[in-house]
């Protein structure tokens, strides 16, 4: 008799094993000294290539030129009145200046945080998406060098963070910081990429209205960040959601449900057993 056919006498009710229920790659409960060293090797290892790619100012100008036509084209070539805009409130593009330069990495660590503590069977398959949206994004920083508006030659794009002399800035030459930063990868944008990834992952798994509300608005804001600030093109957004559907798409095929579907919660290591799904 095969061991599915097994029952109790007088039951029906199977005796063999229970079959694995998922796939060898399903959900793990993470470890915190695990993630915390899977997750600085790889911003340190994205950081490494991201600003060993060459810079070839040249192509990065001709880049930015044929972006700016491009938007002119259709109509929607508005970040140089943005920017303009933006500079004429000194208390408003200041707090730009330091939002683009803090909240990027503070958010995105802040909701991985939450998503380990809160959602550990979710975590690792978000993770994932965040990982392979970041990693591919490593092929337009080497592929398609794009100079910044406010780095465009003929243009009169201001850098805002230059000229109010913003800590963290990557505008400053004299800096540390844009020393070791590659200042011509800026398609596509993972600050557009990054946010848009922390407000999906809130606005569909928080619980609070209010918080779900921050999660559409922030990637939002973000977007409005980069343009006044002179940092990025739209079309660099753009390019940076693409990079998120990838990252998506790699983490719906490993695991093959979409990351936020999969239970809330996973049993500890060395538990046998699928874990009892959680509606959220």
């Amino acid at each position: 008799m095969n061991e599915q056919d097994s029952a109790a006498p007088g039951t029906g009710v199977s005796t063999a094993p229970a079959r694995r229920a998922h796939w060898p790659w399903s959900p793990r409960r993470p470890r915190i000294w695990v993630e915390l060293v899977l997750i600085a090797v790889s911003y340190g290892v994205y950081s490494l290539i991201r600003n060993a790619a060459p810079e070839r100012v040249d192509l990065a100008q001709e880049h930015a030129r044929w972006v700016w036509e491009f938007q002119e084209s259709i109509g929607l070539a508005f970040e140089r009145s943005v920017n303009h805009a933006a500079e004429g409130v000194t208390w408003l593009i200041v707090t730009m200046n330091y939002y683009y330069a803090t909240l990027h990495f503070v958010v995105t660590i802040a909701v991985l945080v939450w998503l380990f503590r809160r959602h550990p069977g979710r975590y690792g398959a978000t993770r994932l998406v965040l990982f392979a949206t970041t990693a591919v994004a490593l092929l337009g920083y080497y592929f398609y060098p794009l100079a910044p508006p406010r780095l465009m030659e003929g243009m009169d794009f201001i850098d805002t963070a230059l000229v109010h002399h913003t800590w963290g800035s990557l505008s400053a030459q004299d800096t540390a910081m844009a020393s070791v930063s590659n200042q011509y990868a800026a398609m596509p944008s993972m600050h557009i990429g990054w946010s848009a990834w922390c407000g999906v992952t809130i606005a569909v798994l928080a619980r609070p209205l209010w918080l779900k509300a921050l999660g559409v608005l922030y990637p939002v804001a973000t977007l409005i960040v980069i343009v006044a600030t002179a940092n990025h093109f739209w079309l660099d957004a753009a390019g940076g959601l693409l990079c998120l559907g990838f990252g998506y798409l790699v983490a719906w095929a490993w695991y093959r449900r979409l990351c936020y579907r999969l239970p809330r919660d996973v049993p500890p290591a060395g538990r046998g057993g699928p874990p009892a799904a959680q509606p959220s």
